[in-house]
């Protein structure tokens, strides 16, 4: 997938991206579209701006077309030529962007959301009052997802956990770091608690059965870390 791929992708699937996120992460999105105009030539600075586009689309629901794309991607790395953007194919995502006022949520994506939001709670997990050390001082900082339910209130999802020792697993806060979990916990418990189409399984369930680089390296693939 080169740079000029996504901006395709981007173009066609505006109305769900602006549809399927909240006014803050749809703020985010458009500055980190917008940055990737303001890098030039420079391939490198290109290529952590597309990082950061990439992050931000993480928020969308898992049943969106565009996050299931970015979910099968896989890519190793790309020459420069595929880095660089065109510059008439930003310049119309960038006019979407700043010409199309969508609402903040349509009935179907918020229903979609709920439907999200409802199975991620099912999970086995976990309260505050079960955090023991740096995790209990504060949760976000120790790369932690937390999730807030209408009922049971902060909820820490079980497979964060080392079964033994009730401690936070290293592989687990690594790779909630890379998926941003303190911005978009959602998204996050998202990633970890859905089928994956690379690892064939639930990465939540693959914890401590398979390496802990396959797992890092699934999420790396999500969001282009290492591969533009």
């Amino acid at each position: 997938m080169t740079t000029n791929d996504l901006l395709g992708l981007l173009r066609r699937h505006l109305p769900e991206i602006r549809a399927s996120l909240t006014a803050a992460q749809y703020a985010r999105f458009q500055d980190s579209v917008r940055r990737l105009g303001e890098v030039g030539d420079d391939t490198r600075a290109v290529r952590l701006a597309v990082l950061e586009v990439r992050r931000c689309l993480l928020a969308l629901p898992r049943e969106n077309e565009l996050r299931r794309r970015m979910d099968q991607f896989r890519s190793g790395g790309a020459a420069p030529s595929a880095v660089l953007p065109d510059a008439g194919e930003l310049d119309e995502v960038i006019r979407l962007l700043d010409s199309v006022d969508w609402p903040a949520l349509d009935p179907a994506s918020a229903e979609i959301a709920r439907g999200v939001r409802q199975r991620l709670l099912t999970a086995p997990a976990r309260g505050p009052e079960r955090l023991t050390g740096a995790a209990a001082q504060d949760p976000a900082r120790a790369g932690l997802i937390r999730l807030t339910d209408p009922e049971l209130g902060d909820r820490y999802p079980d497979f964060q956990f080392d079964p033994d020792t009730g401690e936070p697993r290293p592989v687990v806060q690594r790779i909630n770091r890379l998926l941003l979990s303190d911005q978009d916990p959602w998204g996050a418990a998202d990633w970890w608690l859905a089928g994956n189409a690379w690892l064939r399984d639930t990465p939540a369930a693959l914890v401590g059965q398979v390496p802990d680089a396959l797992l890092t390296e699934a999420a790396a693939a999500l969001i282009g870390d290492g591969a533009w």
